[in-house]
C-alpha cells in the first residue's frame, strides 16, 4: 500500500488536547476517509472521493515526499523553510511494516507556515519536482501529481490560517 500523508484540522479550543494526545484528533481509519470507504472495512468498494470535507482533511497520498524535499533544506542551507514543518517526518521501519510519524501544528504556528508555503512560486515548485523526477519514465505525471497536491496543501493551510485552526498530521 505504501506510506501516505493525512492531516486533520482542529478548532483552537482543542489545541491542548491535540498537543497532549494527537491521536485523539485522528480517526481510526484515515485511508477510508481519503478513499471513500467504510472505516475498518476489509472488503468493500472505494469511491476514491474523500469523505471528510477539504476544510477538515488534507490527503497528500504519496506526494508528501516531493513536498518534503521541496521545502527541506536546500543544498548548502543550514535550515529548512518554515513550510517544511507541514511535511517533515520520518516514518520508522519496523520489520515488514512501519511506525507512523504524527505531529501537531498549533493554530499559532499555522500562519507562518501558510505564508511560507504561498511564497513558493509555481515555477519554483515545477522546476524542483522536475529535478526530483529526473530519469523516471513517468516524470511528467509525477510533476503534475506533485503540483496538484501542493495546490491542495496551500489551500488547506490557508483555510486553517484564516479560521485560526490547527492540525494534526500522520505519515504512515
Amino acid at each position: 500500500m505504501g506510506i501516505r500523508y493525512y492531516a486533520y484540522a482542529f478548532d483552537a479550543d482543542l489545541t491542548a488536547q491535540a498537543v497532549r494526545a494527537p491521536h485523539s484528533i485522528l480517526p481510526r481509519d484515515p485511508l477510508a476517509d481519503a478513499w471513500g470507504m467504510e472505516p475498518g472495512a476489509t472488503v468493500g468498494v472505494a469511491t476514491f472521493e474523500q469523505t471528510v470535507s477539504a476544510r477538515d482533511m488534507l490527503y497528500l497520498d504519496k506526494a508528501w515526499t516531493y513536498l518534503r524535499k521541496l521545502t527541506g533544506p536546500a543544498a548548502g542551507a543550514a535550515a529548512a523553510r518554515p513550510a517544511h514543518r507541514l511535511f517533515e517526518g520520518r516514518v520508522e521501519t519496523v520489520g515488514l511494516g512501519w511506525r507512523p510519524w504524527v505531529r501537531t501544528l498549533t493554530p499559532e504556528e499555522i500562519p507562518a507556515i501558510a505564508r511560507n508555503l504561498a511564497s513558493i512560486s509555481d515555477e519554483e515548485a515545477h522546476e524542483g519536482f522536475r529535478a526530483m523526477a529526473l530519469g523516471r519514465t513517468d516524470s511528467d505525471g509525477v510533476v503534475a501529481h506533485a503540483c496538484e497536491y501542493l495546490r491542495r496543501a496551500r489551500e488547506f493551510i490557508e483555510r486553517l490560517a484564516a479560521d485560526g485552526r490547527g492540525m494534526v498530521y500522520l505519515i504512515g
